[in-house]
């Protein structure tokens, strides 16, 4: 039976309202992904369950605080109490080490630097260090000496504190991973939506709504995360390579398992491992791994190669991004392998604007200024515009629920968002929102939406800019037909298209009959120049007649030339 999510809220008045959410999640976790989890994360459902409530209060407040290791004085709470009271049971179950080994480093970030003068003092008069020196210059100075770890009654025997470490981490981290479907999300979602600055769209949902289906996904899903964590730490490409785990059958792990294989490849190329990029980016096979390795083989001279893979490439019906990619690179490889050349397309003229305003200052804000007029304002939209309006309209397509695409309450946006297969899976949805532009009553179905939605989280939608009065203004002023061919646009690569839109919009509501009556501005502020994706959009405003010019501005006091 379907129902639809109910996000959680504990009031923020209750002192262990983390403690509410905490349990909110393992429930859910419990009931949706029971056969996900393994005997060790089903009795750490239930023994938590029959711990006492001050214990799992603490143990929450550890989860939610940064690391593993705490020092117990710092782990201080009114509605907990006695915090080594608290602790006892946790320490009986294994979850907490009383007693853990610490590294140099962690002892360093663990005490202050009167604690490390005093248990350091013999190493310290033995280095000929001053009393008084920096707690960087005893790590830098001491660091190497010690090898060992060992627990703090170790290193000071009669520690007025004691340090923990929290041991059962790598489970609620998976727990929030099959609860959240990611581990960008964290506990502080719950917070922000109690503190009423998040709200979400209630989705309807089935009881098997979840993000993974087995345990394998997750441990791939885990897998790549960490391996991404290491790379961030510095780890060398070739030695993570082979760590990768295998493709899988879910698309939407082997996108990420694709971004993580392009990650080793820039990295290797910027490390001049061309060999290690050109496999790394063949097996991501992405359209930017594409792109990448063309580069590199160009490179390396190897243009018949190159070439090669970039006539495949544009014979295989890239998006628009590679497509203009592979446009720059074939003529270039042609003329270094001395082939015919072909004619290219020629990117069509733009209206183009100079202006020389005073003063350096925010160039679109001084251009709003410079061009506003009391029947003709301009508005600073840059990219929310036309997809405010697209997200509006588009709504019940964007939020449907779909399996795998709604799987907990606070989802900023369909899980599947920029998969391949989105819009094929809703083309009916997105179909009989799009026909509003043909019959007519787009206009009260937006301006609806937005009365009944408003405030709500979504993806397209960013409500400070897409205003009531800016969105009745623009649907008075821009055509129908401008707005189907924009979100058709959008719909053939909602990732790349999202992007690159002009930075003002100038509505003309007076404007005579059989004139445009808005226009779009694209603005360059001295030095700067048109992307690739502002490009795209540029064509693709000419080849539909939708007015759009570019501004150049030179500030008065610049010698600067126009571009």
């Amino acid at each position: 039976m379907n129902s639809a999510f109910a996000t959680p809220t504990a009031s923020l008045d209750d002192p262990f309202y983390y403690l509410t959410n905490f349990r909110f999640v393992l429930d859910w976790v419990g009931e949706r992904h029971a056969d996900l989890l393994s005997a060790e994360e089903r009795d750490f459902l239930s023994q938590f369950n029959i711990l006492p409530r001050a214990s799992q209060a603490l143990l929450v407040r550890m989860v939610m605080r940064k690391g593993e290791l705490f020092r117990l004085s710092k782990l201080s709470y009114a509605e907990i109490g006695d915090s080594a009271t608290a602790i006892a049971p946790l320490i009986a179950l294994g979850w907490v080490d009383d007693q853990p080994a610490l590294s140099i480093d962690e002892l360093f970030n663990q005490l202050r630097l009167a604690e490390l003068r005093h248990i350091l003092a013999d190493e310290i008069r033995a280095s000929g260090l001053n009393a008084s020196s920096a707690k960087t210059v005893l790590y830098d100075t001491l660091a190497s000496r010690f090898t060992q770890a060992v627990p703090l009654k170790v290193w000071w025997p009669n520690a007025p504190d004691r340090v923990v470490r929290l041991t059962v981490m790598n489970i609620c981290d998976r727990l929030r991973l099959m609860f959240f479907g990611n581990l960008r999300q964290d506990w502080a979602e719950f917070v922000l939506t109690e503190l009423g600055l998040q709200r979400f769209e209630a989705v309807p949902f089935t009881p098997q709504s979840r993000a993974f289906q087995s345990r394998q996904e997750v441990d791939t899903y885990l897998a790549l995360h960490y391996l991404r964590q290491r790379l961030d730490e510095g780890e060398l490409p070739a030695e993570l390579h082979p760590e990768v785990p295998p493709p899988a059958d879910n698309h939407w792990l082997a996108t990420r398992r694709a971004r993580l294989l392009l990650q080793l490849g820039r990295e290797a190329e910027r490390s001049g491992e061309s060999a290690l990029a050109l496999t790394l980016y063949g097996d991501a096979g992405s359209s930017e791994a594409r792109i990448r390795q063309l580069r590199v083989l160009e490179r390396l001279g190897e243009h018949q190669t190159a070439f090669e893979l970039a006539t495949q490439a544009l014979e295989s019906s890239p998006n628009e991004t590679e497509r203009q990619a592979l446009a720059r690179m074939l003529p270039r490889l042609r003329r270094r392998l001395k082939l015919p050349a072909v004619p290219s397309d020629i990117e069509p003229a733009h209206e183009r604007w100079d202006l020389t305003l005073p003063g350096a200052q925010f160039v679109e804000r001084a251009v709003v200024e410079a061009l506003s007029e009391p029947h003709a304002p301009v508005y600073y939209v840059e990219n929310s515009l036309i997809t405010g309006l697209f997200g509006l309209l588009c709504w019940p397509a964007i939020f449907a629920p779909l399996p795998g695409a709604f799987f907990h309450p606070f989802h900023h946006g369909p899980a599947d968002l920029y998969r391949d297969d989105f819009v094929a899976r809703r083309r009916d949805i997105f179909d009989a929102c799009l026909a509003r532009l043909e019959d007519g009553s787009y206009r009260e179905v937006i301006q609806a939406i937005w009365q009944e939605k408003f405030g709500l989280v979504s993806p397209f939608v960013h409500w400070p800019i897409v205003d009531e009065a800016l969105v009745e203004l623009a649907l008075t002023c821009i055509p129908a037909e401008h707005l189907r061919a924009c979100f058709e646009r959008l719909l053939g690569d909602l990732k790349a298209n999202r992007a690159g839109l002009p930075d003002l919009i100038q509505l003309l509501p007076d404007a005579p009959a059989g004139t445009p009556r808005y226009r779009m501005i694209e603005v360059k502020g001295p030095g700067d120049r048109l992307q690739d994706n502002q490009r795209r959009w540029l064509t693709f405003f000419h080849r539909h007649e939708i007015p759009v010019a570019v501004c150049y501005v030179r500030w008065a006091d610049s010698a600067e030339p126009m571009p």
